[in-house]
């Protein structure tokens, strides 16, 4: 049954080593379609739309993600390139931005999850947090910085969303099994969530896609970037023109 089915190609973006066979993709993403069907048939998978006013928050495009020769980063140059084609869109229109990276401290008392990874970080390596600059940080885009994976937990995103009226989040970022996911879990009893699928990526080709299913059949909407970028274009001055 497999061989009649058309090769796939590979993801523009992850791990080469974390890529699935050649042979399994297209059967794996056939399966993953059935799954689909399954759930919307039960009720699931149900478009949530956007809302009033939309904010970009973007995950984690920091250098240790963006840059391969680093221990957490690989080639996710498409998840950045299509994040930067939102981030034009939003800017011209003053939809708010949001950034997130990591609050690294080596002077934190360790926590039962650090020893599930042996991060490889020197003292003079903080550098690596910093936003990557492809993504052009403007003056008063917030850089929220964060413990743990989802950008709400122990950090004040939520009460500014809130403040300012925000009711949709477009995510993007890296990782989708991890950050990405958790964020769009924590948001979603909140706002509505919006995930551009080419603006969102990570190193491992089938956990991006297993958890990128369950975010749109569970916490969100997962659209095409042409059709994220056609409505903040269309909804132009919908978003808050001031800056946060």
């Amino acid at each position: 049954m497999f061989l009649s089915l058309k090769p796939l190609p590979p993801p523009a973006f992850g791990t080469p080593d974390l890529r699935l066979p050649n042979e399994l993709r297209a059967p794996f993403h056939a399966h993953l379609g059935k799954l689909r069907e399954h759930y919307k048939s039960m009720g699931w998978a149900q478009r949530v739309g956007f809302g009033e006013r939309a904010a970009v928050i973007v995950i984690d495009l920091a250098r240790c993600w963006t840059e391969s020769q680093y221990q957490l980063g690989s080639c996710i140059d498409s998840v950045v390139n299509a994040t930067c084609r939102v981030l034009t869109a939003a800017r011209k229109t003053g939809v708010p931005v949001f950034f997130t990276t990591t609050d690294y401290d080596p002077n934190d008392p360790p926590s039962p999850h650090d020893g599930k990874l042996k991060l490889a970080i020197e003292s003079d390596d903080e550098h690596l947090f910093d936003l990557d600059p492809r993504l052009e940080h403007q003056s008063g885009e917030k850089v929220v910085r964060k413990k743990y994976a989802s950008a709400f937990k122990a950090t004040n995103l939520h009460e500014m969303l809130t403040a300012t009226g925000i009711d949709t989040l477009i995510i993007t970022g890296v990782s989708t099994s991890h950050c990405v996911y958790a964020t769009c879990r924590d948001g979603t009893d909140s706002f509505r969530i919006i995930v551009p699928a080419e603006a969102v990526g990570e190193r491992c080709e089938i956990m991006h896609e297993v958890n990128l299913l369950d975010i749109d059949i569970d916490l969100g909407d997962v659209m095409p970037v042409e059709e994220v970028i056609a409505w903040i274009r269309k909804n132009q001055g919908f978003g808050l023109t001031r800056n946060i």
